[in-house]
């Protein structure tokens, strides 16, 4: 059975999956963020640093489970799909065909992203600067005059949080919740994380907002200001 946590947001009824996704039922709509396919070649091909080349076929893989778990009509990919413009080119043709057989399967929509503002036309779905569904609008980054109506889902943050417990510390992915914003965690195998601590977190959300947090087994859900900045953690951290 998926783990997931069901959340009440602008009157609908949405599911925060353990992998990072996020679910609305009644649209049968699946939305992952900041996949940063090709991360690990473009980090050998640009800075030198050799990173193992299968963060895409990871990626893809949980992407793989998901829709076949929820079964959705629509898939939105929340921008920063590859990591840099180049990255759809350099996909191992295996992984490529993968994507294209689920691009075929739903209505697959690439949200443009700054590390990836023109869609990867050889891999279908089609492209998007946002898009809007019922109440909500889903684009790559915060609109600083979004209307009052309605909520904004967004990825470009990675947001993370750091809870200390029974003398442990963790440091991991997280969804943020405002009461006008739903900031998804970076689905990427290799994708970093900013603390949700951090101003350019902490400035588009409310007093009241929640951090869903993705444990080992299940997520836990705790109020913003329960999160604990990087500066206060001990050296050892687990996780991300």
């Amino acid at each position: 059975m998926k783990q997931t946590l069901s959340v009440s947001w602008h009157g609908l009824a949405l599911q925060l999956d353990l992998d990072g996704a996020l679910y609305w039922p009644e649209e049968r709509l699946l939305v992952a963020a900041d996949l940063h396919l090709e991360k690990g070649t473009s980090y050998a091909s640009s800075a030198g640093r050799l990173l193992p080349p299968y963060d895409s076929a990871q990626t893809v893989t949980r992407l793989e489970r998901l829709i076949e778990a929820y079964r959705p009509l629509r898939v939105v990919a929340l921008g920063d799909s590859f990591h840099d413009r180049r990255g759809a080119a350099r996909l191992d043709g295996e992984v490529a065909e993968r994507i294209r057989k689920l691009s075929d399967l739903v209505d697959w929509i690439w949200i443009h992203g700054n590390h990836d503002p023109k869609p990867p036309q050889q891999l279908g779905g089609r492209g998007a600067v946002e898009i809007a569904i019922g109440p909500l609008m889903f684009r790559h980054d915060a609109h600083q005059d979004r209307q009052a109506e309605g909520g904004e889902v967004i990825g470009h943050y990675h947001p993370v949080a750091s809870v200390s417990t029974r003398g442990r510390s963790f440091r991991r992915r997280c969804f943020a919740i405002g009461r006008d914003r739903l900031l998804l965690p970076a689905f990427g195998a290799y994708a970093g994380g900013l603390n949700v601590r951090e101003a350019a977190i902490r400035r588009l959300l409310d007093a009241e907002a929640r951090v869903a947090l993705l444990g080992r087994d299940r997520l836990h859900l705790f109020p913003l200001h329960a999160a604990l900045p990087d500066a206060t953690l001990p050296v050892s951290v687990t996780g991300e």
